[in-house]
Order: C-alpha cells, then structure tokens, then sequence
C-alpha cells in the first residue's frame, strides 16, 4: 500500500512522470499512461526498500538473486583485451548491475559527493566494497581516462538532463539536453560500448543484469554521439517503460526561446 499512496500523494513527482511519459508514449491514452506510471512509483519505492540487500548482503545471496543475459558480449570484449564503457542508464535498478559485475572485476563508476558526510562515507564504502574505483564528477577528467586504460570497466550513467553544457538530440518525440561525453571517452581510451540494462523480475524474483551487443566504433562528434545514446536507451525502455526513471525532470533543460516543460 506504500506505493499507491505515495502516487496519491506526491502530486509535483506524479505529474512529472505522466509528463515525461506522455511526451514519450503519445500514442498511449491515459489509462495505459497511468498504469505505467503507477508501475514506475512501485519498483522505485520496491527498489529503494531493498537498497540493503545490494549494499549488504552476502555474495551467496546476491549470487542467487541476480542474473545475467548478454554476457557472452562482455566476456568477448574482455577476452580480446579492449577497454570497456558500459552504458547504464537511469534504469530503476542500476544499481544493482554495478555491484554484480564488480563483484567479478574491479570497476569504476563516478559519483557525486553529498552534503552529508556521514550518508556519503556509507555509500562512498557500499560501492566500493568489492574494490571498485569511485571518481568523484568534479575530479580531473584524466583520473577517470587513466583507469579505464588501465583495464577497469567503466560503468557510466550519462544520461539525465545535461542543463546548458548537454547537446539538444531527440529522446523518443522530444529535444533532450544530452551529456554527449560517451564518444569522446570511448575514442581516448579505445574502448568497446556496451549496453547495460538492469532488468526488475516480477514479484520481488531478483534482477537481470541484460548485455547489449558492443558498439566498436561509436561516434566521437558530440551530436551524432548523443542521438545513438538516446536511441539505445529507447530500444530498450520501449519494453520496459515503466522500469525507467520517470521521476527524474529529464527535459527539464529547453532551448532557449522554449517556454518551461515542467509547471
């Protein structure tokens, strides 16, 4: 019953998601919108409840709650020797793909230090505790290039609103500022593209860490390299709609001339 009132009562989110979701499914009516969007509330706040057993549990345990499909794509790239960027979006459940994988290799992934000294040491040590690499967003940029020539698989997530700095690119129907970033770093450091897609399983199963086919050359112009971002991200989240982060104001950032998305 947690989620049902907090889609009742959290009317600002609410109607964010069925704005995002609108834009993006115009051909759903507002039924389907509205169950997609009561889907979204659920596995997010089913996600955050479970957030301990990602950061905590045993690796026993992890082992027998999580999946992955599409590893062959992974373990080629590796095999061969490449540098690797895994392209994990704001999925729900993201989280949970970065500590499976990590618990194979050490990884890298960045993050953003919060005000709170003592939330930010718990999840600064939670994801880093089968030895991965945390590079702090403000941190030299050649601190995070140096470790994935290193080897280490670089987990990235690129894709929220990119404010004034982002590249305006189609996501689905609508212009979206855009990190573009992917194809420069790919292009330093050689490395193979691979989509990463945490996957929830219905009824509280467990997850699917799902491997896309690796992109060897991906596009290092900020534009091009921006469009084929989005347009991997809407392949997949076409078939899991409500599994995306619908919560987070993703065309918040409009060109200028463009009145306000968001009310």
């Amino acid at each position: 019953m947690v989620s049902p009132l907090m889609y009742a009562c959290f009317g600002s989110r609410r109607r964010i998601v069925l704005k995002n979701l609108s834009t993006c499914f115009p051909d759903k009516n507002s039924d389907e919108l509205g169950v997609i969007a009561k889907r979204c509330f659920c596995l997010t706040i089913q996600t955050g409840m479970s957030t301990g057993i990602n950061w905590w549990a045993s690796e026993a345990r992890l082992a027998g709650m999580i999946s992955v499909s599409g590893r062959e794509h992974y373990d080629n790239a590796l095999a061969n020797g490449r540098n690797i960027i895994l392209l994990a979006p704001h999925v729900i459940a993201l989280e949970v793909g970065g500590f499976e994988l990590s618990r194979e290799r050490p990884m890298i992934t960045m993050y953003q230090r919060t005000k709170n000294p003592l939330v930010d040491a718990t999840i600064e040590s939670a994801r880093s505790r089968y030895g991965g690499a945390l590079v702090e967003r403000k941190e030299p940029l050649r601190n995070l290039l140096k470790l994935i020539r290193q080897g280490k698989p670089f987990y990235y997530l690129p894709d929220q609103d990119g404010g004034r700095k982002g590249v305006f690119v189609p996501f689905f129907s609508a212009q979206a500022s855009t990190i573009p970033m992917i194809g420069k770093f790919a292009a330093l450091c050689d490395a193979v593209v691979i989509p990463c897609f945490t996957r929830i399983k219905p009824r509280g199963a467990g997850w699917v860490v799902e491997l896309g086919e690796a992109i060897d050359s991906w596009p290092s112009n900020n534009i091009a390299a921006a469009t084929l971002m989005n347009q991997v991200i809407e392949n997949w989240v076409k078939h899991n709609p409500e599994q995306y982060f619908w919560l987070h104001k993703r065309f918040k950032t409009r060109p200028l001339g463009e009145e306000a998305f968001y009310e």
